[in-house]
């Protein structure tokens, strides 16, 4: 771990660098991004603007490591699919588990993802890769879900698996990040899981679960 000029951070540097991290990551949760200034953080942190630019070089270079980290974390999203079957009732139970492991994620990294997704939005290269690393994590094992089923014969060979998988993954993030607005259509949170489970099994299986 190293500052902005090239120095080996020691214990207590990086546990200031992380305190800094951390504060930022709150003030993101009740803040607009763009109304988080340096002398806010520090202050909240407990230290100077001064120690937050040994270890960053702006808000934007503190953002993009918390959202590396959870990026990392993010990866993690493909054992929900690893070795599962999409036959039968085992189908079903991977298509639930996957919404719930989805949802879940998103509702624990709200506040960075909506940086992530406005400053890939705005077109900034940085945002768009650490958004498709999370992405991609689902994306490539639904894909080679579909191939599979596709190969034995239970998925029609039109099908493309890459664009079923592009779908569902999009719609899920879609989903994960509205969660709060469906409830101004009248749908509570228990009845979303099970219904966008059934939209995920049907999109990768072409059929209706066995419950």
């Amino acid at each position: 771990m190293r500052t902005v000029d090239g120095r080996v951070a020691g214990r207590r540097g990086q546990e200031t660098r992380q305190k800094l991290l951390d504060c930022l990551s709150e003030m993101l949760s009740s803040s607009p991004y763009r109304d988080v200034k340096v002398i806010d953080v520090a202050r909240r942190a407990g230290t100077s603007p001064a120690t937050f630019y040994q270890y960053f070089p702006d808000v934007e270079g503190a953002v993009l490591e918390i959202a590396e980290q959870m990026a990392t974390e993010g990866a993690g999203l493909s054992e929900l699919l690893e070795g599962r079957s999409w036959a039968g009732k085992a189908g079903w139970q991977t298509a639930q588990e996957l919404v719930d492991g989805f949802l879940d994620f998103w509702r624990k990294h709200d506040a960075i993802l909506r940086v992530i997704d406005l400053g890939a939005a705005e077109g900034d290269k940085r945002f768009y890769k650490i958004r498709m690393k999370i992405l991609n994590s689902v994306n490539n094992s639904l894909a080679d879900s579909v191939a599979e089923l596709q190969s034995k014969g239970r998925v029609d060979k039109d099908v493309n698996p890459a664009a079923i998988a592009g779908s569902l993954v999009t719609m899920l993030a879609a989903v994960a990040s509205h969660q709060k607005g469906f409830s101004s259509w009248g749908v509570k949170q228990a009845d979303l899981k099970p219904n966008l489970a059934l939209l995920v099994h049907l999109g990768i299986t072409g059929r209706k679960p066995t419950r």
